[in-house]
């Protein structure tokens, strides 16, 4: 009996501590319940008023569809978002049917369909493969889909396409809002958020700089004009420098603006928006080319847009990317897509795939700084970008040491050093320098013996002279000359680029082009809004002998381009020729026949050429041609029939030129391009022509190309 009573006893005990480890589990469980629920409505969001009308319309729409949300790390994404779900007219279509998840970097998709149906109270199964978690998410919205659901996906991240594809359903009424840092193709409609205006980054400043009582010290406008420009209008950038800045005293703020009018960046001073900022390049550590391009952005200058066709300059010799540019354009849309980068088209051309020169690249301020500080964090020595910034701000650091030169001085005494500790000198492969009117153009000398690409960005600068040092620059390989200023500014010492025989590709911008000289090495010459009256015109040298290996040439927005030289057609080795939006341009050299390897020939939007020379036939290996908007051209030639490798032809604008009945020896397979009332000459020829296809591509009506006639 003592026995039993002991085992009873034992019995006892133990219902006893079941009983108080379920209570405590109950505890346990309903103290950490997730709730997939929307952060607290945000107390101020100003600036976003179109983006979120746009989205709330669609949210209030019936039926089906996902929404994307995307933009630059901290420009207020899930701020816009929290706000919708606080709407009124939202919260009554949805009610509680809102569900909020925040998905961020290295989502785990059970996990998050097992806190969604804890949140929406159903039961939670052991899920062990996605494939069972969709099954299980597909249950739990098919019992809700009595009322409309309203799911927020916050902070995707690039590379999560199929994560989002998991969470669709042919439910109805059912809404999915994606915000990310990079646009998902799959989703549709997708509502990019940007900087916001000024007046709007001072009211969101002024809101954060204020303490709840209201009592903190913001000094004259002046001081918080000037701390607010630096922010760039990113909400995040505004309301972290305002916070630091909450209750300091005058000399705090007058030290920050001093800081920032002498040239420093506001990520300098504040590592928690630096950080922030270096999170959003985390998608790009096993891409470090990428990475390289995305630094590569920050050698141009602040406000400019970045011509594409430098960038495919650059990296074609940098990285060995393929010369048609194709490569360089992959790593542009995958900047942009990483919100990283902005890709400004001021004229959609209707041409051959590889013609980008009216494709630019716009950097958001912050992100170009952040580039800048990227690259800078290699030591000097061995850093590969070597950026110069001599303009109004920084000039009274230059005359307190009475030489406007001092920065050249400095790294020739840098390299002297080097020298005599028998070390490398420094191996920057890219050298910028940005300069304004207010500094001399004698530099001085120095020599960077490594330097492949040397970027000259001129504001304002009525003359300018290329370095002394850039004929002791034996490995350049590029030179980028790009005035910003409204009129061409005079380029001297020119003639030094002579001695550099590894220079191959030229790219000027709105300079007054001296003679040519000899560049026994150059591949490609590209002049962009330049006075060419001096190029072909006054050299005693032929331009045959001048270029004598020259592949491709382009001439862009010259105005004074009247004709090209006849010597140039001895250029043998020329493989693309193109004169685009040269208004006055009227003559073709009777000898372009004589170009045999010539397989790009672009005439766009010269609207004084009048005609084109018979001999254009005996380019046998001419692939593409393009005489769109030549609208003075009245016929094609009659050696167009000859044209054995022809390929595509663009000539969209061109309804009165009349065709030649030697197309139809054009038999094999050729793409022409055009407008409607050209595609009806051609239609003329089809029955004869098989293989021809015609083109009839929509009517460009954005005038934005009138931007970059008035650069």
């Amino acid at each position: 009996m003592v026995e039993l009573d002991g085992v009873k006893d034992v019995k006892e005990t133990l219902k006893q501590v079941t009983q108080i480890l379920q209570v405590m589990s109950k505890k346990e469980n309903s103290g950490h319940k997730i709730k997939c629920l929307p952060p607290q409505n945000p107390e101020l969001v100003v600036g976003m008023d179109e983006p979120f009308s746009s989205l709330k319309m669609e949210l209030l729409k019936d039926g089906t569809s996902a929404l994307g949300l995307t933009g630059l790390p901290g420009s207020g994404k899930t701020t816009l978002a929290t706000k919708l779900c606080a709407d009124d007219r939202v919260k009554g279509k949805f009610r509680d049917h809102i569900l909020f998840v925040t998905v961020s970097k290295t989502p785990n998709f059970k996990v998050i369909v097992e806190a969604l149906l804890q949140s929406c109270g159903s039961r939670v199964p052991k899920v062990h493969s996605d494939k069972e978690a969709v099954k299980e998410l597909r249950l739990l919205f098919s019992k809700m889909a009595e009322r409309p659901i309203l799911l927020v996906l916050d902070d995707v991240w690039s590379g999560s396409e199929s994560l989002v594809q998991n969470f669709k359903f042919q439910i109805p009424d059912y809404k999915i809002l994606i915000t990310s840092r990079a646009a998902i193709p799959t989703v549709n409609p997708q509502i990019r958020l940007g900087s916001l205006r000024d007046e709007d980054a001072l009211t969101l400043f002024r809101h954060f700089a204020l303490v709840k009582d209201n009592s903190s010290f913001i000094p004259d406008e002046n001081l918080v004009q000037e701390v607010v420009r630096s922010c760039k209008g990113l909400p995040l950038a505004i309301k972290i420098i305002a916070e630091s800045l909450c209750q300091e005293p005058y000399d705090t703020w007058q030290k920050m603006v001093k800081e920032l009018s002498q040239g420093h960046s506001i990520l300098d001073s504040n590592t928690s928006l630096l950080k922030f900022l270096q999170g959003s390049l985390n998608v790009l550590e096993d891409e470090p080319i990428i990475m390289e391009c995305f630094m590569d952005l920050g050698l141009f200058p602040e406000d400019q847009k970045i011509p594409v066709t430098a960038l495919i300059d650059m990296w074609a010799e940098l990285y060995g990317f393929d010369d048609d540019g194709k490569m360089a354009m992959t790593i542009i849309n995958k900047l942009v897509s990483l919100n990283l980068a902005n890709l400004l088209v001021t004229r959609e051309a209707k041409s051959d795939s590889d013609n980008y020169s009216n494709y630019f690249i716009v950097q958001h301020g912050l992100l170009r700084e952040l580039a800048i500080h990227q690259s800078n964090q290699e030591p000097f020595e061995r850093r590969r970008r070597l950026m110069i910034d001599i303009n109004e701000n920084n000039r009274q650091w230059c005359l307190e040491e009475q030489q406007q030169n001092i920065i050249f001085r400095l790294l020739s005494a840098f390299l002297e050093w080097c020298a005599r500790q028998k070390q490398q000198p420094a191996i920057a492969r890219i050298m910028s320098i940005s300069t304004d009117e207010t500094i001399a153009s004698d530099w001085g000398s120095s020599q960077l013996m490594e330097t492949e690409v040397l970027l000259l960005n001129d504001v304002h600068t009525k003359q300018h002279s290329l370095p002394k040092f850039t004929e002791k620059m034996i490995s350049l390989k590029v030179l980028t000359c790009t005035n910003y200023g409204f009129h061409a500014s005079e380029l001297e010492n020119f003639e030094i680029l002579g001695f550099l025989s590894n220079l191959r590709r030229i790219r000027l911008e709105k300079v007054s082009v001296p003679p040519l000289g000899t560049l026994k090495s150059l591949q490609k010459l590209s002049l962009c809004m330049c006075d060419t009256s001096q190029a072909f015109g006054s050299s005693k040298i032929p331009i045959s002998d001048s270029l004598p290996i020259l592949v491709e040439l382009n001439i862009d927005y010259c105005k004074d381009m009247v004709e090209l030289p006849s010597g140039l057609c001895d250029i043998k080795t020329l493989k693309k020729l193109s004169i685009s939006n040269c208004h006055k341009f009227s003559t073709l050299p009777q000898e372009i026949g004589r170009l045999e390897n010539l397989e790009v020939l672009r005439l766009n939007s010269c609207t004084d050429l009048g005609a084109i020379p018979d001999s254009i036939g005996e380019l046998s290996k001419l692939r593409v041609l393009d005489i769109s908007n030549c609208i003075s051209l009245r016929n094609l030639p009659e050696g167009i029939g000859s044209l054995r490798s022809i390929e595509k032809l663009y000539m969209t604008g061109c309804s009165r030129c009349e065709l030649p009945d030697s197309v139809l020896h054009l038999d094999h397979f050729v793409s022409v391009t055009c407008d409607e009332e050209t595609a009806v000459s051609w239609e003329a020829f089809r029955r004869a022509l098989t293989n021809l296809r015609i083109e009839v591509p929509d009517e460009d009506v954005n005038l934005n190309w009138l931007l970059g006639s008035a650069q």
